[in-house]
């Protein structure tokens, strides 16, 4: 029998704010999700549950999924944990689709991150965990920074790659961090709501050179949840290609985007230019442009001058690229934000994201990544990169 994966319901949390428990945004977003989908909690047959730092900030080190959802009713599912570092969320969701494909009736896949304890540097370290232990030492080695982010400083070596090897430019990842807010400020459920100016972003706090502090993702307390059915119900998008690679060392990390976004065109059967939307994880605005060229929507040198001149935004001639506001704006909440991207663009292909609606949007891709394996020696990896390619129902 023939099955396809169709996304009845979501929901997210305002990731603006900071004073909500894992167990509260947890219970918010499947109970809106599940509204949204009219499905009763008893009817849920499996929750797919992501998160990352539980372990580390809050003392809740396994069965995440059924602590924190306790008292949410699902008194006949079934929970999966799954701890993917940044791709929890992506993760969660091919884990969702796949059972709903075999026959499992109703799924969530649910992401939820409580980043923020008042212990900056235990954030980090839960951050930097998704980092094997001795990449990760050698990693401070080389790369310790006044930001105290090794990661950051790993980002900025790609951004200086693309200053040196494609032409880019600091204007044009200013102008992604401009892009991300000006969205951001459009989405009520963003991190940051207030647009700024390229001068702006060029003039903000120095993390590691090239980048600023307004071209960085931040820590982001937030939740996230889709519901998956085998039925449709009017208007479901339906998950076209879901497709996942981990990395070992053997490949650089944009590299492994590019091979996993041409399995993901291929299991689809489409061509990146065929895409209206893209959801990608911009931790950085360089990275923005960085991925754009990976994913094959523009050729290398050729996605900085496209962000520059507005063919990135809504209206633009390329791609659309971030309505939600990306990392950057609407918020990182690592194991979330893989499941906060397909709600945004479910709500896109729903016709149902307002003033940020890309008019006729038909096929949308979220690609999310996490992890990093490999330093000093091999060649800076991906954990893992899952990419979904969404149709309109």
């Amino acid at each position: 029998m023939d099955r396809t994966a169709h996304i009845v319901g979501t929901s997210i949390t305002p990731m603006n704010r900071r004073d909500r428990t894992a167990e509260e945004m947890a219970h918010q977003v499947v109970a809106d999700a599940l509204a949204d989908a009219q499905v009763d909690p008893a009817d849920v047959n499996l929750v797919v549950f992501g998160n990352a730092t539980a372990g580390r900030l809050i003392d809740q080190g396994c069965i995440r999924g059924q602590s924190f959802l306790r008292q949410a009713g699902l008194r006949n599912a079934g929970i999966i944990n799954v701890d993917n570092s940044c791709a929890g969320g992506s993760s969660a969701m091919h884990m969702a689709t796949l059972a709903t494909l075999g026959g499992t009736r109703t799924v969530l896949a649910v992401g939820v991150e409580k980043m923020w304890t008042g212990d900056r540097m235990q954030t980090l370290a839960g951050v930097e965990d998704g980092v094997p232990r001795n990449d990760r030492i050698r990693m401070h080695e080389k790369l310790e920074n006044p930001s105290g982010s090794v990661l950051m400083a790993l980002n900025a070596s790609w951004a200086v790659s693309l200053l040196e090897e494609r032409g880019a430019t600091i204007e044009q990842f200013a102008a992604a961090a401009v892009k991300a807010r000006r969205f951001g400020a459009l989405n009520p459920n963003a991190q940051f709501q207030s647009e700024v100016t390229l001068q702006e972003v060029l003039d903000s706090h120095e993390i590691v050179a090239p980048l600023t502090r307004l071209m960085c993702s931040s820590f982001t307390d937030g939740a996230a949840a889709i519901v998956l059915s085998a039925t449709p119900t009017s208007g479901a998008p339906r998950i076209r290609a879901s497709t996942i690679r981990s990395g070992n060392g053997d490949m650089d990390y944009h590299e492994r985007l590019a091979e996993t976004a041409v399995a993901a065109w291929d299991d689809a059967g489409i061509d990146p230019t065929d895409v209206d939307v893209v959801e990608l994880h911009d931790a950085t605005s360089p990275e923005e442009i960085y991925a754009l060229e990976s994913l094959g929507f523009f050729k290398p040198g050729d996605a900085g001058p496209a962000t520059l001149a507005g063919d990135t935004s809504i209206g633009g001639k390329s791609v659309t690229v971030n309505t939600s506001g990306g990392l950057v704006s609407r918020g990182h909440p690592l194991a979330a934000t893989g499941i906060a991207q397909v709600v945004e663009l479910t709500a896109q292909l729903r016709d149902e994201a307002g003033v940020r609606q890309v008019v006729g949007a038909r096929l949308a891709v979220a690609a999310n990544t996490g992890g990093m394996i490999g330093f000093d020696g091999s060649p800076t990896d991906a954990a893992f990169i899952g990419i979904h390619v969404l149709e309109a129902g």
